[in-house]
């Protein structure tokens, strides 16, 4: 980890924010996650256990910027045999296609620490818009010295737009896996610079 260039929170719209600089997501506080619905009837949740992000705060927060890469091998739904599924062809070849990517084209509407991103995300090299609710947890400073802040994010997509469309009919109406897929992303983030 570098040095900390620590300069603590400062306030914004009433909210402690977190100073300017370049932040990284801490991968021992993180989650990057979805929910699908199964059958018709459940949900499954899996994550993609390794992904990194920069977040770059701006002096002016509502010029900040986000990049991040998610691995598709490291999808895990805590069942080996639907996890080996998701990371074939049927989904997201993930040795064909080995990350995912996101990139931040916007932030605004900021209101008492929640706010919307907007972005593109690409998978199987298939780039779209996308729109994320934000929620700020939090700026602080770590037992070492580090400037740090939380946040939480949600969005539903489509997966089918992303050319994830393997499924599978039901005879009692329906199909085995949604189309709708609901994002959901924790972290916390370390300033490095």
């Amino acid at each position: 980890m570098t040095e900390s260039v620590a300069t603590g929170p400062r306030e914004y719209q009433g909210v402690q924010i977190p100073a300017a600089g370049t932040y990284t997501l801490d991968p021992s506080h993180k989650r990057v996650g979805f929910v699908a619905r199964h059958l018709m009837v459940s949900k499954v949740r899996g994550n993609f256990e390794t992904a990194e992000a920069t977040i770059v705060v701006g002096e002016d927060p509502l010029q900040s910027s986000v990049s991040a890469t998610i691995q598709a091998a490291s999808i895990n739904t805590h069942a080996a045999d639907r996890d080996n599924h998701l990371r074939s062809g049927d989904f997201f070849d993930a040795e064909k296609y080995p990350t995912l990517e996101f990139r931040s084209t916007g932030l605004k509407s900021w209101d008492n620490g929640e706010f919307v991103l907007d972005g593109e995300l690409t998978i199987k090299d298939i780039t779209k818009p996308v729109v994320l609710k934000v929620e700020f947890e939090g700026a602080g400073k770590s037992p070492y010295g580090f400037d740090v802040f939380g946040f939480s994010a949600t969005t539903e997509i489509d997966r089918e737009d992303w050319g994830l469309t393997w499924n599978m009919a039901l005879e009692s109406g329906g199909v085995m896996v949604s189309k709708k897929i609901k994002i959901e992303i924790e972290g916390e983030a370390i300033r490095q610079a």
